[in-house]
Order: C-alpha cells, then structure tokens, then sequence
C-alpha cells in the first residue's frame, strides 16, 4: 500500500507542474489579448535588432581579418575566413533572438 501512495504522491505533484504550466501560458494568453496584436513598429524594431546581431559580428570579422592579412602576410585570405566566421555567430545570434521573442507569446 505504501508504494501507491508514492505513485500517487508522484502523479500529483507532476500534475501539479503541469497544470502550473497551463496557467502561466494561459495567463501569457489573457496579456496578449488585452495588450493586442504587436504593431509594425514592433516588426521594424524585431527586424532591426535581427540585421544589427548580424551585421555586428559580420563587420567585426572582417575587421579582424583585414588586420590579420596585413599582420602576417600569406596565402590564406584572413578576412574571407572571418567574415564567414561572423556571419554564422551572427546568424546565430539572429536565431538566438527570434527564438526568445517567439517563445514569449
């Protein structure tokens, strides 16, 4: 008997998790509703923030390279590299950012 009231024990609390979860995306919902739809400043704002996170890193690897191909001079193109390097941490970034946002709503 004692390990069916462990069992239950267990299956409320994660009940209880659980329907915890359903009230913060429900209370997440009535917000919304209330606040109303984002307007297109908030898209302009969204697109903004997503082209700096990328162009940053991307201007930040060039300048890297630029300054690693006039440092030690060679056949690897140094700001090629960086560049690319930049754009992934950026888009990274950019994935970073949009997945925060979307897992706001």
């Amino acid at each position: 008997m004692p390990e069916n009231d462990k069992r239950e024990e267990k299956r409320s609390e994660a009940e209880e998790r659980f329907a915890a979860k359903v009230r913060a995306r429900e209370k997440r919902k009535l917000k919304k509703r209330r606040e109303g739809e984002h307007g297109a400043w908030f898209g302009l704002g969204m697109f903004g923030l997503v082209g700096w996170s990328v162009a940053v890193p991307t201007i930040a690897g060039i300048a890297i390279g630029v300054w690693l191909d006039a440092k030690f001079e060679g056949q690897r193109s140094w700001t090629l590299t960086f560049l690319f390097i930049g754009i992934v941490i950026g888009c990274i970034n950019a994935w970073f950012w949009i997945k925060r946002e979307s897992n706001r709503t």
